[in-house]
C-alpha cells in the first residue's frame, strides 16, 4: 500500500479530511523530529503529516531539526513526500495566490544539516546527484491537477532558500533575480537535499503570498502580510493536494 507523506500540515489533519488520525511520537538518531507525526488515510492512501515548524510554527527555520524530520518519514516507510511552502515572488507573472511546481532549487542557507552523513565509512563515499531534485511523476501529477482544477500556476520554478528567519535586503533580493531565481523561502532546499539523498522521491507545492522587497512600487513583505495570503488561499492547496493523491 502506497504511503504518503505531507509536510507543511496546514488544514491537512483536520477529521474531516485525515480519517482514523492517530498521533505518534518518534525519534531517531538525528533527535525528534520538529513535530509529532500524523497517521491516517486520505482516500485509500496510508497518509503522514508532518508540521516542519512544529504544530504551533514556533521553530524557526535554522532550528528545523529537517535531518529527524526526513529520516522519521523514511523509517515510516513513506514512498513519496510532498511539501507545501508559501514562498516570495522574484517574477512580476508569478502573483499572489499562484501556485509554483518547482523544478530547481538554490541553496543558500548558512546553518543547515544538509548530509545524514558526518563522516563517511572507508569505501562508503556517498555524493548524490541533484541535477535534478524534484521527482518528475510527482510533479507531473501536480501540473495535472491543478489543470483540472483551474488554478493559477506556474509549471516551472527555481526557488532559492534563504537562512532566514529575517527577509532579504533589497540587494539580495535583486541579486537572486539575477542568478536565476523565480521564488524565495527559507525551507525547500534543505528538505530536497536530504530526500533525495535518503532516497524518497520528493515534491513541491509552492504558493506565492509577496514579491520579498525587489518591487519598488509595492510595500515590502511582512510576516502578516505572508500569513494573510496564505490563509486566503490555503483551501486551493488542500484541493490540490486531495486531487493529486486521488492520481496514486
Amino acid at each position: 500500500m502506497t504511503k504518503i507523506a505531507i509536510i507543511g500540515g496546514s488544514g491537512l489533519e483536520d477529521p474531516d479530511i485525515l480519517k482514523s488520525p492517530k498521533i505518534i511520537q518518534v525519534n531517531t538518531p538525528f533527535g525528534e523530529p520538529t513535530s509529532t507525526l500524523t497517521t491516517g488515510k486520505i482516500g485509500v492512501l496510508n497518509v503522514v503529516i508532518l508540521s516542519r515548524h512544529g504544530k504551533s510554527h514556533t521553530i524557526p527555520p535554522t532550528q528545523v531539526n529537517n535531518r529527524a524530520n526526513i529520516w522519521a518519514l523514511k523509517d515510516q516507510k513513506c514512498d513519496f513526500i510532498l511539501a507545501t511552502t508559501a514562498c516570495g515572488s522574484l517574477r512580476e507573472e508569478i502573483e499572489r495566490g499562484d501556485m509554483v511546481i518547482l523544478d530547481q532549487f538554490i541553496d543558500f542557507t548558512k546553518h543547515r544539516k544538509t548530509t545524514f552523513f558526518d563522516k563517511f565509512k572507508p569505501g562508503e563515499m556517498k555524493h548524490t546527484p541533484m541535477a535534478q531534485p524534484f521527482d518528475s511523476k510527482l510533479r507531473d501529477l501536480l501540473i495535472q491537477s491543478c489543470e483540472e482544477l483551474k488554478l493559477k500556476f506556474h509549471e516551472t520554478g527555481t526557488v532559492i532558500s534563504i537562512e532566514g528567519p529575517r527577509f532579504s535586503t533589497r540587494a539580495e533580493s535583486n541579486m537572486f533575480r539575477l542568478w536565476g531565481a523565480d521564488v524565495i523561502n527559507m525551507s525547500i532546499a534543505p528538505e530536497a537535499i536530504l530526500a533525495n539523498e535518503i532516497g524518497i522521491p520528493y515534491a513541491v507545492i509552492a504558493m506565492s503570498t509577496d514579491y520579498d522587497c525587489w518591487k519598488t512600487d509595492e510595500e515590502p513583505v511582512t510576516w502578516e502580510a505572508v500569513f494573510k495570503i496564505f490563509n486566503q488561499n490555503v483551501h486551493n492547496v488542500i484541493d490540490l493536494i486531495l486531487t493529486t493523491l486521488n492520481k496514486l
